[in-house]
């Protein structure tokens, strides 16, 4: 099967959440096992454990990182530059545009490496990746239990959404504006997760802005 023909054979959810659109591919195919690309990227990836401060002190993220692509990334006042390309990363970039029809020109990799490790909540909605942002967020590995919640309607309930190894998850339109994600602690202890966050860049000429 040709990468573009994954796009119209694919079955997806759409969750039906407000002010969001995302978009649930249960199991995708990735052209070999979940199992050994997990390994390959756990043990080939050059991971780091940043430092990030709250409220004036500084803390290691509770898991390892890593960021690739074309252009470097900050957040949180962390500064990520770039590492190039593998061949595996730039073939599972190719089946994620080919599901989602979007074009990444970076990823985000996040290594869990057990239930001690988790991401707070927050948004992708950094000037870098524009007003309406497409993230696919492809998980590998244990299950783990992935969080949403609405900035200002205090009345919706947390969603949570569990990820199985090889699902993939796109984030678009208006989501990051009205919606923060995060994943917790997990209470028994559990096996490792790799979560690669697929993401456009966005680069500004100087003194233009983000209208």
């Amino acid at each position: 099967m040709n990468l573009p023909d994954l796009l119209f054979n694919a079955d997806f959810e759409r969750l039906e959440l407000p002010d969001a659109d995302l978009l649930l591919w249960r199991q995708v195919d990735l052209g070999r096992s979940y199992d050994s690309l997990l390994q390959e990227l756990t043990d080939t990836t050059d991971w780091r454990q940043e430092e990030i401060t709250v409220y004036g002190k500084l803390y290691l993220q509770p898991r390892l990182s890593a960021w690739h692509g074309d252009l470097s990334y900050s957040y949180s006042g962390i500064r990520l530059e770039s590492k190039p390309w593998t061949p595996t990363l730039l073939g599972i970039k190719a089946r994620a545009e080919a599901l989602t029809g979007k074009i990444f020109n970076s990823v985000l990799l996040n290594y869990y490496r057990d239930h001690n490790d988790s991401m707070g909540m927050h948004s992708d909605d950094e000037r870098e990746l524009g007003r309406q942002p497409a993230i696919a967020s492809l998980s590998l590995g244990e299950e783990r239990t992935f969080l949403l919640k609405h900035k200002t309607r205090k009345e919706l309930k947390t969603v949570k959404l569990v990820l199985p190894p090889g699902s993939l998850l796109l984030m678009q339109g208006d989501t990051q504006r009205y919606w923060r994600h995060g994943i917790n602690k997990e209470r028994k202890p559990c096996g490792p997760r790799l979560n690669l966050t697929f993401r456009t860049i966005v680069t500004f000429n100087r003194g233009q802005r983000d209208k």
